[in-house]
């Protein structure tokens, strides 16, 4: 494919609270056995794209150590592959990434590099399968400067969350409000953008010149009205994860039939790092209901609606309801959990009882294990 990909998983997310204290957003564990950040990168390596970065800065020890091979999306290639790019120091800056468009900027050296004639910006914060393909064949025959993927949201989401954007007949982009107080439109931006490679290096280095930052603000919507910005709309599956309650949503979601089988047994497929862990363990007297359990975890008490990642002990007498267990957690008998994410490497001592009352609670005790 003409595009190179370029993937913004840098940021921190407050509204995620604990969950992302010790790791970036995009990489959140996700259904069992995945990273938000595999999402888009097998959507990138579905689409024929040979060459993709990542932009990390927040917590990205956790992130680096699962992008540590390229090979699990196809990207261990001659020509191309996975680039990996934190700040860094140099003679003319010492900054850390002060927002989306300054990141680029501090790595414009790789995409002048570059052949590709497109760039394919995303987030790696979202569920969802995508071919970009269809999405830059869109942006050719509409000779847009820049193509922004919109989705229509329900009634019942949160608008003001994202971008928010206006059409006219022709698709094209009239007004772009970053996160209003109000939100006027229900159509959001997913945070994937095609652009003109040549285009997004003037579009950044005048950003750079004026100290402004901001991929959105200072691009999309100060060139809204220069620049023929056009929205692609979708209608399938697209979740973000950057609030505790919508990453909550977004994996129980993977209990329902039909999204599993759009992501599991759908081609194409959704590819991730693979642990060589035993097979989930039931022992006599497990009760487990409408759940997903990943492999090397061991279950001898009740669970139900919940979601259960790699190696996840659940003692004797437990219960756990519409909650979901990070990785590497014990679980000690008699322990009641519901409607709570329990931070991974915890370990839950017997008898206690965690009850999300008011909404999702997040559990995190202070005594993590350490390997020898």
């Amino acid at each position: 494919m003409k595009a190179v990909g370029i993937i913004l998983a840098g940021g921190n997310s407050h509204r995620m609270r604990e969950l992302t204290s010790k790791r970036a957003v995009a990489a959140m564990p996700i259904a069992g056995s995945y990273r938000a950040i595999d999402f888009t990168l097998s959507n990138m390596s579905n689409s024929h794209i040979q060459k993709v970065a990542v932009l990390t800065q927040y917590n990205a020890r956790s992130l680096n150590e699962h992008l540590n091979s390229s090979k699990w999306w196809d990207f261990g290639r001659k020509q191309g592959g996975l680039y990996v790019f934190t700040p860094t120091i140099t003679a003319d800056n010492g900054y850390w990434y002060r927002g989306t468009a300054d990141a680029i900027y501090q790595n414009l050296d790789f995409l002048r590099r570059c052949h590709e004639p497109y760039v394919i910006l995303t987030s790696g914060d979202a569920v969802y399968k995508m071919d970009y393909n269809k999405v830059l064949e869109y942006h050719i025959a509409k000779k847009a400067d820049i193509t922004v993927v919109c989705k229509e949201l329900e009634d019942s989401e949160d608008a003001s969350r994202f971008g928010t954007i206006k059409m006219d007949d022709s698709m094209r982009v009239t007004e772009f409000e970053e996160k209003p107080m109000v939100a006027n439109s229900r159509t959001i931006s997913t945070g994937i953008y095609i652009v003109r490679r040549r285009l997004l290096i003037d579009l950044i280095e005048h950003c750079a010149e004026e100290d402004r930052y901001d991929f959105v603000t200072d691009i999309l919507i100060r060139y809204k009205n220069l620049k023929k910005i056009y929205g692609y709309k979708i209608k399938d599956y697209w979740s973000n994860i950057s609030t505790v309650d919508a990453y909550y949503r977004t994996n129980m979601d993977f209990l329902r039939p039909e999204v599993r089988e759009y992501f599991f047994k759908q081609r194409p497929e959704i590819y991730s790092k693979v642990s060589d862990l035993p097979p989930a363990k039931y022992n006599p007297g497990s009760v487990v209901k409408n759940s997903l359990v990943a492999s090397g975890s061991i279950i001898n008490g009740t669970v139900e609606n919940s979601i259960l990642f790699k190696k996840t002990f659940v003692g004797n007498n437990c219960v756990i309801k519409n909650s979901i267990i990070l990785n590497d957690v014990y679980l000690g008998d008699n322990t009641y959990i519901e409607n709570c994410i329990v931070e991974s490497r915890d370990t839950i001592r017997a008898n206690t009882r965690y009850v999300g009352e008011n909404g999702v609670k997040v559990v995190v005790e202070k005594n993590e294990r350490y390997a020898l």
